[in-house]
């Protein structure tokens, strides 16, 4: 397999406090990784590292064969999800042009080739019915599927995605997650996703990152989520309960919601 992005003895954090340590790490083509956690615990900080938008405080990180670089369109970005003012002047298929043609606005005609490319991300993502909508007035699935639409625009090799199931109802949560899915195995782009709730993309995963308490476990969804393998993570009794093909996640700490942190548990 080919490897899309490698972290080797990475460290990040801020002054005076490092979020993780050591962390090893191979991404590979074709790949859905999802990257858990409780708040606080440098997930996003994960995003900004292969991004080239943050440096590591140790160890050496490449993305496609190189440094991180800020603005590879060899790399798709999902941000985390914020619903647009009902006002905004943007329809949908001008936020996926944004992806397409350098995030320029204007009255300018797109190309031929922009044209192309836009109108089959968003035959991708199943937002054809609405590309000429204001994007303020679509519900958040819809808001999201645009977004996916315009980071995978140029058919990158990584697909980085901020929380893109936030706020979203169930039934949008999964949408997306198919969406984000059906895109990683028609171009065998590598997929990584952060959440909170990994049920939505659990049949999706091939595997698990997840931080806590400044440590990290990586593996297959069954091999790191387990009570056994969370508890050694976080130092104290964590239960692991597997309700059909949902994973509830019982007892982790996490400092920004209080001392009992639920993972899935919707």
């Amino acid at each position: 397999m080919t490897t899309v992005a490698s972290l080797a003895g990475v460290s990040v954090g801020y002054p005076g406090r490092t979020l993780w340590e050591d962390l090893d790490l191979a991404i590979e083509a074709g790949e859905f990784v999802a990257v858990l956690g409780g708040n606080g615990t440098g997930k996003t900080t994960l995003l900004k590292v292969l991004l080239g938008l943050m440096q590591p405080l140790a160890g050496t990180v490449s993305v496609l064969g190189g440094p991180p670089s800020r603005g590879d369109r060899r790399v798709g970005y999902v941000p985390q999800h914020s619903a647009f003012d009902p006002d905004v002047p943007v329809r949908g298929i001008d936020l996926v042009r944004m992806g397409a043609d350098g995030h320029r606005f204007g009255p300018r005609r797109a190309s031929a080739d922009v044209r192309t490319r836009v109108a089959s991300s968003l035959a991708a993502v199943g937002a054809q019915a609405y590309a000429d909508a204001p994007v303020g007035l679509l519900s958040g699935g819809e808001q999201q599927r645009l977004r996916i639409a315009a980071a995978v625009v140029d058919d990158p090799a990584l697909v980085l995605a901020d929380e893109p199931l936030l706020s979203l109802d169930l039934a949008s949560q999964q949408q997306v997650a198919e969406v984000l899915d059906e895109r990683r195995r028609a171009v065998g782009a590598a997929v990584v996703v952060v959440t909170h709730d990994v049920n939505p993309v659990l049949r999706h995963v091939d595997r698990v990152l997840y931080l806590a308490a400044g440590r990290w476990a990586a593996g297959t969804p069954d091999e790191v989520l387990t009570g056994e393998r969370l508890s050694e993570l976080y130092g104290v009794e964590i239960d692991v309960v597997r309700v059909r093909d949902h994973v509830v996640i019982v007892g982790a700490p996490d400092q920004a919601t209080g001392p009992h942190h639920h993972q899935g548990a919707g």
